[in-house]
Parts: C-alpha cells; structure tokens; sequence
C-alpha cells in the first residue's frame, strides 16, 4: 500500500492482548496502542482533525503560524503536520517535558519555548498563558487550544471510538484511559456509550491534579493541585473537552506506580509505551475487583515509551526520584570474573 503523505498513515492502530501482566486477572484485557501512529502518539489524531476543521472554517491561512500549549506529544504532532503543509509553529512546554520530547520537537522545525511546571494556569508564566500572549502578538497565527478546542473530543469520536467498537466485535465493557485535555477520554467515551450505555468508562487521573475531586463533587479544588511527574496525565485547569458525565470513576495514580508499570509493561509484554501508559495499567490494577471474567477492558496506550528513554526508562533519573529504591536491592561491589585458564599449545 501507498500514501501520499504520512498523515494518511494516521489511526488504526492495533489492539493487542494482554497475558504476563495480567496473569490471574479476571477480565480479557487488550491496550490500544497509539505508538503506531506516525507521531508515536494519539494526539495525531487530534492535531489533524483540528488543523484541517480550522482551514475549512478559514481560521488557519497559508503562511500562518501554528500556537500551542502542550505537554510535548500534541506538539509534535502539530509539527509534523506544520512542516508538511507549511505553516511555522511555536509551542510552549512545562519544565517537566522529557529532553527526548522537547529534541523531537525542534527537530520538526517548532520552536519551543519552556515555562516553569510549577507556574498555576492562571500565572503569566505558564505555559497556557504564554501561549495566548503569543498568539495575540503574532499576526496570522492560530492558538489550537486543545483544551477548551472540542474538534479534540470529536476526533476521538469520529476515528478512536469506532476503531475500538469494530476491534473487540462490540464486546468492549471498560473503557480505561489517562484524562489530560480529556479529549481521547471523553471522545471514543461518547461513541462507545452510544453504542453501548453499559461500557465503563474509567478515567486515570494523576495525584496533583484537579479532575478526579472535580468529577465527584463538582469543586474546583486549588488545594488539589501540585507539581507532579507523569505526563499526559491530569490538568490543574477543568478542560472543556473532559465530559465528566460520560465518566463512570476517576482513578488516581502515583509518579512512581506509573513509572514503574510502564516498565513492566516493556518488560513482561515486549511493549514499550510511554509514562501515561503505565498510569492506565496501574490503574486496571488497582480497580481489578471490580471487574469480572466477562469484562472485555480496552486500555489506552497513548504515546511511545522512546520519548521517555531519559525519564521512565532511565535507572539514573528513576533512582533519582526515588523510584527503585525499594524496587532493586541496593547496588554491591561486582563479583571480578576469574581469571581464564592459560592453554598451551
């Protein structure tokens, strides 16, 4: 098969079982693994179906310039398809970006510009607000705004949610995915309800983040929020593509249980997918009670597991944040090997 460019190569991404992991679970578990994609992430979806509707609607003009507040995998995937129609591309970061991610990125040709993780959305500092600065002080350009953009959402219903329906023969009964802008939650949410009011939807939400008390009480809790490590997971902002009452139940999952069932995952299925992946296996994990043998769960994986070979896949840094402490025994001198015989001939 051809293509006439790589973002037909977008979507239809595999489902693939899963066996070691889930050894003595009771529910048939299959990941969605969005690392197929040409971006290695799901956010091309997204990043297509914006960029296109917003040509269509004449919002985005030739030679105009691409903004976007991102935690690294929408900004790629603007880059990407920046440089194949054309147009020039800014993104804002968190400090917390990987360097794999942010080297990616300008590697597209975007250029990036960090802000501090630590910035509340409402700081000048932050990303979302250097972001809007930038759009207001560049002529012809267009802030996505993945966030509040609902065309996220849609592109999720429209590609993500039928793929899922169509994979399983509509057996799918749980939905598990990470919530950040809540666009892959929320959109293949609406289709699979639609064709199933009975499907679980589970959303995986972060320690440090403001969705899950949210979603339970309706508050937006300030006290809720602060910095924390896994990407592409949670928000300290309510974003308009998260339809919580699609939402069956928020889990919260730690930096560390994520980082270290990303790993597992590597290691016991041969799948190496990202930081936010690892946050949807722990939270199957944690909610395992709940499910039954007649449970078909689909979990997505969102992005590729090598824009974290610094971070999650790194001994060093996972040391660093204490992640293996408790995982590995402490390091010992090495046994020397002994010394080869000497053969004379």
């Amino acid at each position: 098969m051809t293509y006439n460019s790589i973002l037909e190569t977008i979507g239809h991404t595999p489902l693939i079982r899963l066996n070691k992991i889930t050894e003595g679970l009771a529910p048939t578990v299959y990941v969605k693994v969005e690392g197929f994609n040409p971006g290695q992430s799901a956010k091309d979806r997204i990043a297509l179906h914006m960029i296109e509707e917003a040509e269509k609607s004449g919002r985005l003009k030739p030679g105009a310039t691409i903004i976007e507040a991102t935690s690294g995998n929408t900004g790629f995937s603007l880059a990407m398809i920046a440089a194949i129609k054309g147009y020039k591309c800014i993104l804002t970061v968190t400090s917390k970006i990987s360097k794999e991610k942010k080297d990616s990125l300008e590697a597209m040709g975007a250029q990036v510009i960090v802000c501090p993780k630590e910035a509340k959305a409402d700081d000048p500092r932050s990303y979302y607000r250097t972001a809007e600065r930038k759009a207001r002080e560049i002529k012809n350009s267009l802030y996505v705004n993945q966030n509040f953009n609902t065309q996220n959402a849609r592109a999720h219903y429209l590609s993500t949610g039928p793929e899922i329906w169509e994979q399983t023969k509509g057996k799918v009964s749980c939905l598990i995915a990470s919530a950040g802008t809540g666009g892959t939650l929320s959109g293949t949410a609406q289709y699979l309800k639609e064709k199933n009011p009975k499907v679980k939807i589970i959303g995986v939400d972060a320690y440090g983040s403001a969705l899950k008390k949210y979603h339970e009480t309706g508050e937006y809790d300030e006290r809720e929020i602060y910095s924390y490590l896994i990407e592409g997971t949670g928000k300290n902002i309510i974003p308009a593509n998260c339809t919580f009452e699609l939402i069956d139940k928020f889990v919260k999952i730690t930096d560390k249980d994520a980082a270290l069932r990303a790993r597992e995952l590597a290691l016991k299925e041969g799948i190496l997918a990202g930081y936010s992946s690892g946050a949807g296996i722990q939270a199957l994990l944690q909610m395992q009670g709940e499910l039954t043998k007649d449970d078909v769960v689909v979990i997505i994986l969102p992005d590729h597991g090598s824009k974290y070979l610094g971070k999650v896949f790194n001994d060093k840094w996972m040391r660093e944040q204490g992640f293996l402490d408790d995982v590995y025994a402490e390091e010992t001198e090495p046994v020397p090997m002994p010394s080869a015989p000497v053969i004379e001939y």
